[in-house]
């Protein structure tokens, strides 16, 4: 099920403790990012929280679980931490796919804050393997905008030589819509990119995982620098 971009509205999921009466009925919204640009035949999911229970959304967790399952969901990488299960009301959500037979890839990334490269790595080998293996791979946070699509536009930059990181927030923006990766994230990252930093990013990369794109460890450690304004 392709999410049209423009029906992704960042307030969507703004914060409240009010909620509608009843769970919604429509079927969990899937964005599949095609990864034939970077020589993968396989199409990489992304969505927001499966049965996330928060102002006015208030999804069912099995409904939306069953669905999950029911489009061939082989894998979930899921970057909410244990806090935000909680605090969206689906605390038991991990072990609920483990009870429908989904592989879980549990990479907590707190909300608005950064992953270290070392969990970069990890997630991109884990991701690259999944794909390898041809299985169908899901990854989520909680709108499905942020750090999944973070993750996602380092995970074509990991694959390629040749795709830049603007190309890859562009093709994230192109398929999840303007929300996803904030605009000022993406001039500090351009701002980052012609100060210089490439060769420490490139000595960096050598240390920790020689297989790890330079362009991959750039995007990221932009983030580790946790410039907002």
């Amino acid at each position: 099920f392709l999410l049209k971009p423009s029906l992704l509205q960042t307030s969507e999921f703004d914060s409240s403790d009010e909620e509608p009466i009843e769970d919604e009925q429509t079927p969990i919204q899937i964005s599949w990012l095609p990864l034939s640009r970077v020589n993968c035949s396989q199409f990489l999911g992304l969505c927001a929280l499966p049965g996330c229970k928060f102002k006015n959304v208030r999804r069912n967790i099995q409904k939306d679980t069953e669905e999950l399952k029911s489009y061939g969901i082989q894998d979930i990488f899921v970057f909410c931490t244990r806090g935000e299960l909680s605090k969206y009301r689906v605390p038991n959500l991990l072990d609920l796919y483990h009870q429908y037979g989904i592989i879980t890839h549990h990479h907590p990334i707190p909300d608005g804050g950064t992953p270290n490269i070392a969990s970069c790595c990890e997630i991109m080998e884990e991701l690259a393997i999944c794909l390898k293996n041809n299985r169908k791979t899901l990854i989520h946070c909680y709108g499905g905008l942020g750090r999944s699509c973070l993750v996602a536009a380092c995970l074509l930059l990991y694959l390629s030589d040749t795709v830049s990181p603007e190309q890859a927030i562009d093709s994230l923006r192109d398929l999840r819509g303007s929300g996803a990766i904030q605009t000022i994230k993406v001039r500090r990252l351009t701002v980052l990119c012609g100060c210089g930093l490439g060769a420490v990013i490139d000595t960096v990369s050598c240390i920790i995982k020689r297989a790890l794109k330079t362009h991959c460890i750039l995007l990221f450690r932009y983030h580790l620098f946790n410039i907002y304004v």
